[in-house]
Order: structure tokens, then C-alpha cells, then sequence
């Protein structure tokens, strides 16, 4: 029966695999949930050591705007002529921004379509960097774009585009674009290089902040702001000291960059002051190898103009001056101005080598913030980075900011499916449960169906036939009787008609035990006859053995099921019946006592016991159906004493039977 199972588990189980099947791992949407809860995690452990994209606020450059157009279809350009050859690492193009009022900042008019190409002396034409358009997905973005350029050679780096972007506030299309860094190593060499163009939409307007000379000034839409590091304040001199500033490298050194880092524009909303607080109008920086200046070299002298002219980080590249110490000074100073800055950066060799420096001023009144704070490495945000390093950081915040949506998107749907499966299979499982209940449920009738069948079939063969042939014995002793009479009336056969009586009265006690087994397999209880019964079987089993017994009311035996009250009289006939075929006792005594915890039943004889001391096999068969245990003990005074003992109610374990 128990293989009428099979083909429901089956067909239950062919409806989940589809289910429960792994699906192929390829791109992001396929991932394995393991896999993508994975690069969540990565990603957020990678983000919370990037760069943050802080914008800047305030007044200043923007960069470079070509002339407008109706339509997209027209070409513009841009050329950055390096100082010489120089091999390529990386160039950054840096997006203009604007505000929108739905979905905040956002690149305005950054191009889709475009190629970049490192143009030599012997290659006019130019060799192709890279080349983009719309199915690259490089829009929506505020970070900057950063292109590989593998180490090529070029002495000029033109951005041709070639479908034009769309312009936000009026519809126009034009190619925008706030900055272009060109990477040789950690310098940017297209920094305020002579820049080309097809077209500029204010190319003589000094004032305006759109020229193609803010292209490569510097300044970005951005404020240092690394994950790492502690904040440091600004220094700014006292209002009475000389607008100067120097510092004590400690050693020559060969300078061929200068990075000042503008005192930090204030947290709060307005700023407090404008962006070019500190910052010299007229800046002039001098190297010298005598603490007097005596030998002094003009690194750098530039005037700014206006606002445009000014931003967070203020860079060069110089001629390489070998120098020790390096003086910052306002030239012209207007009345209170008083400089200062967030950090002063001196490059030899891409090695800062301002970093942990001793700085000065000439003052009568002590500064309120420390000079140290010049060359700190940090600024009000945090550490500060390299200028390659920082525009990375930004582009890799872009690209998993940009990927955890989907992810996160991946893994709602994944939940979402894992949550319809659990509820799949737990009907499944319902279902596949009731269908095993209801199988065993039928296994268990029709078994018991059939165990009804044969027994009455037993109890019918055994009432006609053992009946019939018990009847005809009778018969046949009735008959042998009458000729034994027709005997004796000449005296002869005595004897034989007492032993003619008594099988005569045997086939009539067979023919009554016959009858009570029949009734005992047809019916379903034994009633209440059970102490009856047992007291009878003890008077005809030990009528010729001295016997004592001793049997609780049946009432106390009713709470037993028909079954167990059978098998409980048998394992006591077959106990007598033991004793009389085997034990050559003369006394025998039993005693039956029930509670609701223990029915035990002890019988104890003066027989010659058994040699084992060790039940039979009968009678642990039977005490292993009762569920109890039965014990064989040899008795001081000669003898044996077996004593079944279980409860009352069927309990569900295996008995070892001694």
C-alpha cells in the first residue's frame, strides 16, 4: 500500500522543481540572491570611503558654452593644446550643472555623443581615445565622466561632438561643459592651457562666466569632500599683520606645482562671505634657499579680475624652481585684507612636500587660528586628496549609486518571488501532507478490513468445521455407548462405558471452547465476562492441582480495549497450560490487580521451574503485544513465579522483554 504514495509524491514534486530551479547566473538581474545581497553589501562598504559629491555654491566661473541651435544635428568642438608631447593617462570631463526643482541637480547639456582624440605633430588627424553615444547610458550623472586613455601621446586633446545636446531653460542645443582634465600621472597638463573652440557664446566678454578659458582653469561644480579624515579650520592672519605668508620646506626642493585650497566657503545658508575670502587679488609667490628672501624667484604673479577668476582649489603648473622656502603675498592689499587659506600645497616630483611644514606671518598681534592648520592635509571637511584620486572618487561613487537601485530594485523583486514560492510550496506541503494522511487513513481500513474478513472467516471454518467433527465424535461415543450396553447386560465392559462417558462429556467441553473462541473473533468486546472467564479456565486447567487465585472486580478492567482483554486471558491460559504440560507442580497460585496506572498479573508454582530462568517464547510474544514486560524468578521455597506487568493504556515504544 505504502507504494500508492509514490506517484502522488511525484506528481506533487513535478509541480515545485519549476519553482525551486536556480535560475543561470549572467548579468546583474541574474545573480543569485546570495550574490546580489553580497554586492549590496560591497557597495555600501565602498561607498562609505568615497569622495562625497559636494556642489559649491556662491559666485564664480562655469565653464565653457558653444553657440546655440535649433536642432541637434551639428557638429561642435573643443581643442586643449598641451605643452608638449606627453603620454595620456586619463581625462575627466566635468559636467555644468543646474537645479531642477523635481529631481534636483543634474548634467545640463553634457553631450551623449562625442569622441576624443589625442592629436601629434605627425598625426593631425587625430587617434580616436574613445568614443561614446546614447546606448553607453552615461546620462543621468552630476559626477565626472572619466575616460582611459592607456598612456597614449598627445600635444593636443580635442572633445568632438557630434549630435548636440538639449539645454534645460530655453530648449536650445549646445555643448557644455564646466572643466576638461587631462592626466599625465597626477598632474593635470591641460591646466590653463590655450583651449580652441568651434564656437563660444561670449568669447570677448571677460566678465561673463562662460568662456572656453574656464574650461581648463581648475575649477569645478565641486567641494573637497572626502569620506575620511578630520576637519580643520581655515587659518585666516590677524587684521594687523602684513598679507603674507611664508613657509620653511625644510630642504630644496624642485617645485613645479602650486595648489592653494581658498579659505572654506561656511556651512551655513546664505555664506557668511564671499568665495574669495583670503584669496590675494594680486598674488604673488616667491621661492628663496636664505630665510630673508635676499635670493628670492618669482614662482607664480597673477591678477584676478573677478569672481569668475576665483574658485575652491586654485592650481598651476610652474617651471620647476629649485627653492626652500616659499612667501604668499597680496602685492596691492586693500584696507583690513587679511589672507588666509585651508591649505597651501607645494608639489615636487607629484609629492606635496608643504604637507607637515612650518608656516609664518609677520604680526604684532597673535593669530586666533593656528598656522598649522596650513599644511595639515585636511580641511573643513576632511583630508584632502589628490586632485586624480578625488575626480575618481566621484565617478566610482556615480557608477554604484547608479547601481544599487537596480540592485536594490533585483532584490525586492527576488524577495518578492521567494515570498510567493514560500507560499507555493507551503500549499504543496499541505497538500502533499493531507495526501499522505489520507493514503495512510486507507492503507489502515482496508488492512483492517481484511484482518475483519480473515478473522471471521477463522471463526466460520472453525465454527463448521471443528463443531461438525467435535458433534460427530459425540455421535460415534453415543453410539459406541449403546453397543457397549447391549454388552453389560451379560456383565462385560464396565470400564469402557465410564471412559466412553467422560469423551463424551470432553467433545461436549470442546465443543463450548470452540463456540466461546468463535464468539471471542466475531465480536468486538468480550464484554464484561473477562474475570469470569479466567476464574472458569483456572477450575477446569488446575482441577487436579491444589490452586489459589485471586481477581479484581470487572469493573476495573473495563477501561481495557476487546483486544487487549483477549490477549490478556491468553497469556494467563498459556501460563497454566505451561505449568501443567511442564513444571510438575502440585500448587499453583495467581493474582490478577488493576489500576489506572499498571495492570499486573503474577502466577507462582512449586514446580521444578525453568532451566533458564528465562520466560518462554510464547509468553514474551504475547507480553510484547500487550505492550508490558513479563520476569521469570526462581522462588526460595522451590519454584518459579512469572509476572506480567503494562499500562493500562497502549504506549508507542518498543519493549525488550527479559
Amino acid at each position: 500500500m505504502r507504494f500508492r504514495l509514490l506517484p502522488l509524491i511525484a506528481a506533487l514534486l513535478g509541480g515545485a522543481l519549476p519553482i525551486l530551479a536556480a535560475p543561470e547566473s549572467a548579468s546583474i538581474s541574474e545573480l543569485k540572491l546570495t550574490q546580489l545581497e553580497q554586492r549590496r553589501a560591497k557597495i555600501d562598504a565602498e561607498l562609505s570611503q568615497l569622495a562625497q559629491t559636494s556642489l559649491r555654491s556662491g559666485v564664480g566661473s562655469i565653464g565653457y558654452r558653444s553657440d546655440p541651435h535649433a536642432t541637434s544635428n551639428h557638429t561642435e568642438w573643443v581643442e586643449i593644446e598641451l605643452e608638449k608631447e606627453v603620454a595620456i593617462d586619463e581625462i575627466a570631463l566635468v559636467p555644468t550643472l543646474w537645479r531642477d526643482s523635481k529631481k534636483g541637480f543634474q548634467a545640463d547639456a553634457f553631450p551623449e555623443t562625442f569622441r576624443a582624440l589625442a592629436i601629434t605633430a605627425k598625426n593631425p588627424e587625430g587617434t580616436v581615445i574613445a568614443a561614446y553615444d546614447s546606448s553607453d547610458g552615461i546620462l543621468p550623472r552630476i559626477a565626472p565622466l572619466i575616460i582611459p586613455a592607456s598612456g597614449i601621446t598627445a600635444s593636443r586633446i580635442r572633445i568632438e561632438v557630434s549630435r548636440l545636446p538639449l539645454r534645460a531653460f530655453d530648449q536650445k542645443y549646445v555643448l557644455q561643459l564646466s572643466e576638461v582634465l587631462i592626466f599625465s600621472g597626477e598632474k593635470n597638463v591641460a591646466l590653463r592651457r590655450p583651449v580652441s573652440c568651434s564656437s563660444s557664446v561670449s568669447p570677448q566678454r571677460k566678465e561673463s562666466p562662460w568662456n572656453q578659458r574656464f574650461l581648463v582653469d581648475g575649477h569645478t561644480p565641486y567641494l573637497m569632500d572626502a569620506a575620511i579624515g578630520k576637519k580643520s579650520m581655515a587659518y585666516i592672519n590677524p587684521t594687523r599683520a602684513l598679507p603674507s605668508l611664508t613657509l620653511d620646506l625644510g630642504a630644496r626642493h624642485r617645485i613645479s606645482r602650486i595648489h592653494l585650497h581658498t579659505v572654506d566657503q561656511s556651512d551655513t545658508v546664505p555664506q557668511a562671505y564671499a568665495g574669495n575670502h583670503g584669496m590675494p587679488q594680486h598674488l604673488k609667490i616667491e621661492g628663496a634657499n636664505l630665510p630673508n628672501f635676499s635670493d628670492a624667484v618669482t614662482l607664480l604673479q597673477t591678477e584676478s579680475v573677478n569672481m569668475s577668476d576665483i574658485g575652491p582649489i586654485m592650481m598651476w603648473n610652474i617651471p620647476e624652481t629649485l627653492c626652500r622656502f616659499v612667501r604668499v603675498a597680496e602685492t596691492n592689499p586693500p584696507e583690513s585684507f587679511r589672507i588666509g587659506f585651508a591649505e597651501i600645497e607645494l608639489y615636487s616630483n607629484n609629492l606635496n612636500v608643504a604637507r607637515g611644514k612650518q608656516a609664518s606671518n609677520v604680526s604684532t598681534t597673535p593669530p586666533f587660528r593656528s598656522l598649522d592648520t596650513l599644511t595639515d592635509g585636511r580641511n573643513l571637511y576632511g583630508n584632502i586628496l589628490p586632485i586624480r584620486t578625488w575626480l575618481n572618487q566621484l565617478t566610482r561613487r556615480h557608477d554604484l549609486e547608479t547601481e544599487r537601485p537596480q540592485v536594490m530594485q533585483e532584490l525586492a523583486h527576488r524577495y518578492e518571488s521567494q515570498k510567493i514560492n514560500l507560499r507555493r510550496i507551503s500549499w504543496l506541503a499541505a497538500i502533499l501532507l493531507l495526501g499522505i494522511v489520507t493514503v495512510v487513513l486507507i492503507e489502515k481500513i482496508t488492512r483492517q478490513r481484511a484482518i475483519s474478513k480473515t478473522r471471521e472467516r477463522i471463526a466460520a471454518n472453525l465454527h463448521d468445521e471443528l463443531g461438525a467433527n467435535l458433534h460427530a465424535i459425540g455421535l460415534l461415543g453415543d453410539f459406541a455407548k449403546k453397543i457397549v450396553a447391549r454388552k453389560n447386560d451379560s456383565g462385560e465392559c464396565a470400564e469402557l462405558t465410564d471412559v466412553i462417558d467422560e469423551v463424551r462429556s470432553l467433545t461436549e467441553e470442546t465443543g463450548e471452547t470452540a463456540r466461546y473462541c468463535t464468539n471471542m473473533l466475531e465480536t468486538k468486546e468480550i464484554h464484561a465476562h473477562l474475570v469470569k472467564e479466567m476464574k472458569r479456565t483456572t477450575s477446569r486447567l488446575l482441577a487436579d492441582l491444589e490452586h489459589e487465585a485471586t481477581f479484581p472486580d470487572d469493573s476495573k478492567l473495563n477501561h481495557l480495549k476487546p483486544r487487549r482483554r483477549i490477549d490478556l486471558y491468553l497469556f494467563y491460559k498459556e501460563c497454566l497450560t505451561n505449568i501443567i504440560r511442564h513444571s510438575g507442580a502440585t500448587r499453583v497460585s495467581a493474582q490478577l490487580t488493576a489500576t489506572t496506572k499498571e495492570i499486573k498479573l503474577i502466577i507462582s508454582d512449586n514446580g521444578h521451574g525453568l532451566t533458564k530462568n528465562e520466560a518462554p517464547k510464547s509468553l514474551r510474544r504475547r507480553a510484547r503485544i500487550l505492550g508490558g514486560t513479563v520476569t521469570v524468578d526462581s522462588l526460595t521455597t522451590g519454584g518459579t513465579q512469572i509476572t506480567l506487568r503494562f499500562s493500562p493504556r497502549r504506549l508507542f515504544r518498543f519493549n525488550r522483554n527479559k
